[in-house]
C-alpha cells in the first residue's frame, strides 16, 4: 500500500492499559486517524482527551473504516472477547483489512485467530512486545512477529511508528513462541540477579560498587542495568507486574509441554513468583524476586 494519502489513513487501537496509551498515542503522531476501545470507557477518554482520535462503545463501532486494527489486551479470553462475536473486530473490519495482536498470548491462539481473519478475508499478524511501558513510552519496543510475509509487510511500517526492532520470525504463531522465549530468559536472569544482590548484602560488599564492576563484564545484562538501583532500595513499582508474568509463564510451560521442552529454571522461577503472590506481590515488578530472598 502506499505510504502517502490525501487524508487520513485510518487505524484503530484496542485496549489502552500502561503498553496500548502511548503506543496508540504515537500513531497519531504519525498522521493516523486513530479509533479507540477500551473496556473501561473513562480510559478511552482520557486517551482521546491527550491525544484526539475519537473513542467507540464496541470493538466492532472502532474498527469500522478502519485499514489496521491493534489490540493490545490482557489474555487468550480477553482476545477473544473483543474479537468475535456481533461487536466484535471482525465484524466491524473491512474486507482486506489487517489485524494486529500485540497481546502476550498463546500460539494456538495465533494460529486460531489467522484462521478466523481468513474466513473474514482479512490478514493477520501476532506481535507480541518486549520493552516495558518506558519502551513504549519512547516507541522503542521490540516486536517480534508472526504471519504471513505479505500480511508482515503490511504491518511492519505501522508498527515501526513505537518499534525499535521489528521483525518477522516465522509464519503464524512464531510471534508469539518467540515472546516465550523472552519472558524464559527474563525469568532466569531476574533470579540469577537477585541471587546476586542478596548474597552481596549478605557478604557485607557495598552492592551499588559491586554492580558498577561487574554490569561492565559478563554478567551485565539489561536487568542489572536498569532494575539492580531499584532492587537494592527495595522498590518494586517500576515495571511489568508479577501477575503478568506468572500468566506468561504459564503460557511457556503449557507449549513446553506440548513440544516436549525442558524448562527446569523457569518453572522453578514460576513458584518463586508464586511466592510473591501469597506475600502480597502480585503487583509488585518482577525484580522482587529479591524480596522473596530477604524475607
Amino acid at each position: 500500500m502506499s505510504e502517502t494519502h490525501a487524508t487520513p489513513r485510518i487505524a484503530a487501537f484496542i485496549g489502552l492499559g500502561v503498553m496500548g496509551h502511548p503506543m496508540a498515542g504515537h500513531l497519531t503522531r504519525e498522521g493516523w486517524e486513530v479509533r479507540v476501545y477500551n473496556r473501561t470507557r473513562s480510559r478511552a477518554e482520557q486517551w482521546c482527551e491527550e491525544y484526539g482520535g475519537t473513542h467507540h462503545a464496541t470493538p466492532r463501532e472502532a474498527a469500522e473504516g478502519a485499514e489496521i486494527v491493534l489490540m493490545c489486551v490482557g489474555n487468550d479470553d480477553d482476545v477473544r472477547s473483543v474479537t468475535y462475536g456481533a461487536d466484535g473486530v471482525l465484524a466491524g473490519l473491512l474486507e482486506g483489512g489487517l489485524l494486529v495482536d500485540h497481546t502476550t498470548a498463546s500460539a494456538d491462539l495465533a494460529r486460531e485467530l489467522y484462521v478466523a481473519a481468513r474466513e473474514h478475508s482479512v490478514g493477520f499478524v501476532d506481535a507480541p512486545v518486549s520493552g516495558g511501558q518506558q519502551g513504549a513510552i519512547n516507541g522503542a519496543l521490540t516486536i517480534m512477529c508472526g504471519g504471513d510475509p505479505q500480511d508482515y509487510d503490511r504491518a511492519a511500517p505501522v508498527l515501526a511508528h513505537y518499534g525499535r526492532m521489528v521483525k518477522r520470525i516465522g509464519e503464524t504463531g512464531a510471534g508469539q513462541t518467540t515472546k516465550m522465549v523472552n519472558q524464559i530468559c527474563i525469568a532466569g536472569l531476574v533470579q540469577a540477579l537477585s541471587e546476586g544482590l542478596h548474597f552481596a548484602e549478605q557478604a557485607g560488599l557495598d552492592r551499588e560498587a559491586v554492580i558498577e564492576v561487574i554490569s561492565k563484564g559478563a554478567a551485565g545484562s539489561w536487568q542489572m542495568e536498569n532494575r539492580h538501583a531499584t532492587m537494592i532500595r527495595d522498590e518494586y513499582e517500576h515495571g511489568f507486574a508479577v501477575d503478568w508474568m506468572r500468566k506468561d509463564l504459564d503460557i511457556c510451560l503449557a507449549e513446553a509441554r506440548r513440544i516436549e521442552a525442558s524448562l527446569p529454571v523457569t518453572a522453578l522461577v514460576d513458584q518463586f513468583y508464586a511466592d510473591v503472590q501469597s506475600m502480597g506481590g502480585g503487583r509488585w515488578d518482577t525484580s522482587s524476586l529479591l524480596k522473596r530472598l530477604a524475607r
